[in-house]
């Protein structure tokens, strides 16, 4: 059983570890973290030792480094060298602090629902009352929204009041996406390329060229043209050549990147192959995240 001073020290050294990425840690560094002096730093790094919670290094440059058995005992379940999971505080990210595991402790009252979040780095930068948001998850893009209301040094844990929970399904876009049934050309009319989406039941035809994609036609460009009278107007004339291209094994928070990046409403995906092999649309998205959550 660790004294709170050795659980303090070991969870010093995890974090120090972690920022120096993966070096040894010299005594001297843990105890400028701790406010303590390197002498009872080095005194209680023996004990440590002993229990097989940290490895010494010899050499000039040597220090401390944690062990798998310290992760264990701090119930720290990833290598913090491996894996990062952002905290942003007050809309700022914070690169030298991520997050290890949460734990929801009160779910059940209406307006207080907590989380419990174990946090690998440097805590006392942080403060009470700060907005902190959470994630994603590296596996369920699950973030988290709330407001710092505890905060223990010791454990390296902070209470967080939770105000927003969002987790993206984590499923590969081609789940959403529908079969390109049909293509075009930069000559083809108006009216053909109305009568194929109606033909079709589609919102968008992609314009393919010597089979590469050069654009797409969308349902808003046929309006638009109607709207100005432009019924003689060919398919060069008014389809829309900011396209977005993703792979169809892409995740779904993925391909929500990029429609936002690229400033579209619609993805075109290719196969492993290269071959366009669907679309998806922004509507798609949001009709798969409105049945997930309901």
């Amino acid at each position: 059983m660790l004294t709170s001073v050795q659980k303090e020290i070991l969870q010093s050294l995890i974090n120090l570890y972690r920022k120096s990425k993966c070096t040894s840690v010299k005594c001297e560094s843990i105890a400028d973290l701790m406010g303590r002096n390197a002498g009872t730093i080095r005194n209680q790094m023996q004990s440590l030792r002993s229990l097989g919670l940290v490895q010494g290094v010899p050499g000039p440059r040597g220090g401390y480094k944690p062990t798998l058995e310290a992760y264990h005992t701090l119930n720290i379940e990833n290598d913090p060298c491996e894996i990062h999971v952002p905290i942003y505080v007050n809309g700022n990210s914070i690169s030298d602090i991520s997050v290890n595991k949460i734990e929801f402790t009160n779910i059940l009252r209406p307006g207080a629902c907590e989380a419990t979040i174990s946090v690998l780095g440097d805590i006392k930068q942080l403060d009470l009352d700060n907005q902190i948001k959470i994630g994603p998850t590296p596996v369920n893009n699950l973030t988290v929204y709330g407001t710092i209301i505890g905060r223990d040094d010791v454990d390296n844990a902070l209470l967080l009041k939770t105000e927003a929970i969002i987790s993206i399904p984590n499923i590969q876009i081609k789940e959403l996406s529908t079969p390109i049934k049909c293509t075009i050309n930069y000559d083809m009319s108006l009216t053909e390329v109305s009568q194929l989406m109606i033909e079709h039941n589609v919102k968008g035809i992609p314009v393919l060229v010597d089979d590469e994609i050069k654009g797409i036609v969308k349902y808003s460009d046929i309006m638009e043209m109607i709207a100005q009278n432009k019924f003689d107007a060919k398919v060069k004339d008014f389809m829309d050549e900011n396209i977005a291209i993703a792979k169809e094994t892409n995740t779904l928070m993925h391909s929500m990147d990029t429609l936002y990046q690229n400033d579209v409403s619609m993805l075109v995906l290719v196969n492993k192959d290269g071959k366009l092999s669907g679309m998806v649309t922004f509507t798609d998205v949001l009709r798969r995240l409105v049945s997930f959550t309901s």
